[in-house]
């Protein structure tokens, strides 16, 4: 019998999604059309995505990584114009954490990395656990996959960013991201010079791995500051090595190399992370330690993609357009690799913690990624935004249309296509992790 060819040359219905919205990405989103240079092309010249390593048995909670984040990303915070306008429906509250930037306890739009510290009992011993939390960086990640504005990207280096100046503070990204990272913040961005009482709030902020430090060729502030090795940074099949092994030596446990499909924040723990989770704090800005499926392995999630993908690179350019013809922010000069190095010297009579365990091991992925998409480079500025633009009231017959009015419109027939959008399944959806397993043991 001759055997069916289709069975050799077909595509299931999941890969055909997800070919057909990375070609959508591909095409539309800025930075794609330099993708080849001609003979030995950027696209070959591509390095491998970095990930980060943290090995838990070596943090005290000493909180120098916290200050350092702060500090080396302190020109990138926002600057709300106030009093806010009041939003419609009434029932939309304003998100205000510019008279609490001195919180570090939690994530915040000022506060891009804080300290969970865990401490109970694991086969008869006491332990003291300090798990620094900020994004993971997906390797396919649902807040770039289905914002709907295409505000967010991952970028080949394998850094997740939001550019705040044409986010619109949605949080689509929030409501997605299986760790609720991204916060907002109201009175700043985009949205205050186009549609001021019917845009989405604000801006979304989250930790962008100091993505202009390491395009120039630095380190994370929050690494290079750690005054015990806690962090370390590479190309991803290193560090996913690196964690195995350390994993090994320790009897420990891994998390990150394949919650939601992967990500690029790989920890090592002595103690089982499901262990850990129930020790810790959550809630609000204060992410979980529990297991997480692919958010993007749900085919509904990829056929939303797959078909908006195209319109949210083309809202995106909008966007873009729309901010400079409005008098978006300048570019700013941001703290180079070379610039003032955050130092932190080491506690006296500190020692890194941790249990031992008997082995660790390794655990497998159940999807592939989303090819990365790119972002250009951020233009921040600490001005605050400029006063809303007027409205068509008042402006003669024939005269033409202000940059903000020509934006609105468009944004305003995009919008539509976004209103019957699929909502996603939280963590507590999926099933419950066997007792032990701790991120794969």
């Amino acid at each position: 019998m001759t055997d069916d060819p289709t069975r050799k040359t077909g595509i299931s219905r999941r890969q055909f999604l997800t070919s057909f919205g990375a070609a959508g990405l591909g095409l539309l989103l800025p930075g794609a059309a330099q993708a080849d240079d001609g003979a030995g092309g950027k696209a070959a010249k591509q390095e491998e995505e970095l990930a980060t390593l943290h090995d838990l048995s070596k943090c005290v909670g000493c909180g120098a990584c916290v200050e350092a984040c702060r500090e080396a990303n302190a020109h990138k915070f926002p600057e709300p114009k106030k009093p806010f306008p009041p939003m419609f429906p009434s029932t939309v509250k304003a998100e205000d954490w510019s008279t609490r930037r001195h919180v570090t306890e939690r994530l915040t739009p000022y506060n891009w990395l804080c300290l969970q510290t865990a401490r109970g009992q694991y086969q008869g011993e006491r332990f003291e656990i300090h798990i620094p939390r900020r994004c993971m960086h997906c390797q396919n990640p649902p807040c770039a996959n289905l914002c709907p504005w295409g505000v967010a990207a991952r970028e080949p280096n394998g850094i997740v960013r939001i550019d705040d100046q044409i986010c619109l503070g949605g949080a689509k990204c929030k409501t997605v991201c299986p760790w609720e990272i991204p916060m907002r913040q109201t009175g700043v961005g985009l949205y205050l010079k186009l549609v001021p009482r019917f845009g989405g709030n604000g801006v979304m902020y989250k930790c962008d791995r100091c993505a202009d430090r390491v395009a120039a060729g630095g380190t994370p502030a929050c690494i290079e500051a750690c005054p015990f090795g806690v962090q370390e940074i590479g190309p991803r099949s290193e560090i996913v090595a690196k964690a195995h092994a350390l994993a090994r030596n320790m009897g420990g446990f891994v998390y990150g190399e394949t919650e939601n499909g992967g990500t690029n924040s790989l920890y090592v723990s002595p103690v089982p992370f499901d262990t850990l989770d129930a020790a810790v704090v959550t809630g609000a800005g204060k992410p979980h330690l529990s297991p997480v499926r692919n958010m993007m392995a749900d085919e509904d999630k990829l056929a939303y993609a797959a078909l908006f993908a195209p319109v949210a690179g083309i809202v995106a350019g909008v966007l873009r357009l729309g901010s400079r013809l409005s008098g978006g922010g300048k570019p700013q000069a941001a703290a180079g690799a070379n610039g003032a190095k955050p130092t932190a010297s080491k506690p006296k009579g500190a020692e890194p913690r941790g249990t031992k365990l008997e082995r660790g091991g390794p655990s497998q992925h159940d999807a592939p990624p989303v090819p990365p998409t790119q972002l250009p480079p951020l233009a921040e500025s600490d001005a605050p935004p400029p006063s809303p633009s007027s409205s068509t009231k008042g402006r003669a017959a024939g005269s033409p249309k202000s940059p903000s009015e020509t934006t609105a419109e468009l944004l305003a027939g995009f919008g539509k296509g976004f209103a019957e959008e699929p909502q996603p399944k939280k963590p507590s959806d999926t099933p419950a992790a066997k007792p032990g397993k701790g991120g794969g043991k």
